[in-house]
């Protein structure tokens, strides 16, 4: 193997390689480079160069990057891998960023950072501050976040609180890869579902005046029903009994629906989660003929694409990729969910013109994707602006044991139950750490515990502990940021393992807003943690051994890693905490 090293001459302004053009993709360009050159000097023949893609090694003795490109071209080029990869090496433009490149059986080229450049980065951290790890890859592209939007007729329980945590992370990585996101909670205010709630509030408000009435058979049985019902009664005593029916239920209901709503927003509050807007279905009903209801039906209807049957209206989403046709209207004529939800999506798409949606839904919701896929279609819409996240269900634990009933109720387990026992970090650590598409379990004694083995835990003391230094150095009167230190002087393995993996925050950004995959953040926060941990603990900082230039360098680097955990934190909307 040939190493090849690299001068810090050729290319312009190197230390700015910023979070919009990553090393990762500086490296693709510089082998892309390598292979026009080639190819203009016929050491390579001409051809269309296959997708590049530049990874981590699994062993990092291999150096920092590697890219297996020449393994892609073999056949193209019908040459040996490792040829064609001697060939690169020798042909790959001078580079600050690098060190070395090396030919690796059977024919990667492996790439070393220059260790001067990467010290180098402390200092383009510290600069950049909160916007480190952002980037214009969205391209400020419109993207609607649509989650949680659980019915207003009961508590937020466990599950919901695992999509709302991992809408409210998607959002974040979206905002800070450059796209334009609104986060919105659909209201489900309409339709049967309303119907019974408002009936079974109307029962137990009635119970609670001592009058004998009976649920509905399928209406809501809940003991916070029984809460509301006496709430109610005891605020408005018998002023809606003495309305009737219907009058004192629509009034009633709506009060008993705004309870919900009040109660849904505080425990989001709790958690973190907010939304730029609460979209009431309701209003998909109005405005009559140039209403959204009215016109997404019209539009699919001139289309050809209902019909009527055994006494309903139809979507004939069969012919469009879906599943099987659609009722869209009962035989009462009263509108389906479905419905509302062909009208919801024309009004996200075609009158609010939103580029992108990403809906966030249970995973018992995975049946209703295909025929959501059709209405794109219907509508004249690419169905990929449209995505999917369905988010499995989550097991409570205590230990080895299964946690099935509320202590409190004997029924769900809301979510305000696991927040008043674990806190909001806990939750939505825990809630981000599995992909949206694998169960989960949910282990309550792990996420109290104060010790190592509990992620949060480890993670937040990381800051903790820097906060602590900076305390001290601020007690000692050096500089603000430590500003005016030689970075060169961290020569150390785990000063340079830290940059190393500060370095990787904005790939792992990157690569979670375009996959879509949230569960990315508390990965790399843990392998970031690790890594100060790690140092703190082989190396002193403000009482440095080597004397006050060292500790003044890795004072700098310890500002430089609080800068990326609180970013970090910051998208999994978790708390920074200074002391613990």
């Amino acid at each position: 193997m040939k190493s090849n090293a690299r001068t810090r001459g050729g290319i312009l302004n190197a230390d700015m390689v910023t979070t919009t053009t990553l090393i990762r993709d500086r490296i693709g360009e510089l082998v892309a480079d390598a292979v026009r050159s080639a190819q203009n000097k016929g050491l390579l023949p001409q051809f269309e160069l296959p997708e590049s893609s530049i990874e981590h090694p699994q062993n990092p003795d291999h150096g920092d990057y590697a890219s297996s490109l020449p393994m892609k071209m073999a056949r193209a080029a019908r040459m040996d891998p490792r040829k064609i990869a001697q060939i690169l090496v020798e042909e790959l433009p001078s580079s600050a960023e690098l060190a070395a490149s090396e030919v690796a059986p059977p024919g990667f080229i492996n790439f070393s950072l220059d260790r001067e450049w990467l010290r180098r980065q402390v200092d383009q951290i510290i600069d950049q501050a909160s916007t480190f790890g952002h980037s214009d890859v969205g391209q400020g592209e419109t993207v609607q976040v649509e989650f949680v939007s659980v019915n207003p007729t009961g508590p937020i329980h466990v599950g919901h609180g695992r999509g709302a945590v991992l809408g409210s992370a998607l959002a974040n990585l979206l905002d800070a890869a450059g796209f334009r996101v609104q986060r919105e909670y659909y209201i489900n205010d309409a339709g049967n579902q309303m119907d019974l709630f408002f009936r079974s509030v109307w029962a137990r408000y009635l119970q609670a005046l001592g009058r004998d009435e009976e649920l509905p058979g399928e209406g809501y049985h809940g003991t916070y029903m029984n809460d509301l019902g006496k709430a109610l009664a005891e605020e408005h005593g018998d002023s809606f009994l003495r309305q009737g029916d219907p009058e004192g239920v629509a009034a009633l209901g709506e009060i008993g629906m705004e309870r919900m709503l009040e109660m849904i927003r505080g425990d989001l509050n709790r958690i973190s989660v907010s939304f730029d807007r609460w979209f009431s279905e309701r209003t998909l009903f109005e405005g009559g003929d140039t209403g959204a209801y009215a016109t997404a039906l019209a539009l699919i209807r001139d289309k050809g694409y209902t019909t009527d049957r055994e006494g309903a209206h139809w979507f004939t989403a069969s012919v469009l990729g879906g599943e099987k046709d659609e009722v869209i209207l009962r035989s009462t004529g009263a509108p389906t969910y479905f419905a509302s939800d062909i009208a919801y999506h024309y009004d996200k798409f075609l009158a609010r013109e939103f580029e992108r949606v990403i809906n966030v839904w249970g995973a018992d919701h995975q049946g209703h994707v295909p025929r959501m896929k059709a209405v794109m279609r219907a509508l004249g819409l690419d169905p990929e602006r449209l995505q999917f996240i369905l988010v499995q269900l989550v097991t409570l634990k205590r230990g080895d044991e299964i946690v099935k009933l509320s202590k409190r109720s004997g029924d769900i387990i809301t979510l305000e139950e696991v927040l008043d026992e674990v806190g909001p970090d806990a939750c939505r650590y825990f809630f981000l750490a599995r992909s949206a598409d694998a169960q989960m379990d949910f282990d309550l004694d792990l996420a109290k515990r104060e010790a190592p083995e509990n992620p949060v835990y480890y993670i937040q003391y990381a800051h903790a502990r820097i906060a602590g230094i900076v305390r001290g150095a601020e007690e000692a009167g050096l500089p603000e940021g430590a500003a005016g230190a030689d970075v060169s002087l961290l020569s150390e393995q785990a000063e340079e393992q830290l940059i190393r993996e500060m370095l990787r925050f904005p790939e792992v950004v990157q690569g979670a807003a375009r996959k879509l995959e949230p569960h990315h953040l508390p990965h790399y926060a843990l392998a970031l943690a690790t890594a100060f941990h790690d140092f703190y603990t082989r190396h002193r900082v403000l009482e440095a051994e080597e004397g006050a230039a060292v500790a003044l360098a890795r004072l700098r680097l310890v500002y430089a890693a609080r800068t990326v955990l609180a970013n970090v934190l910051g998208l999994m909307g978790m708390t920074a905490p200074d002391r613990m």
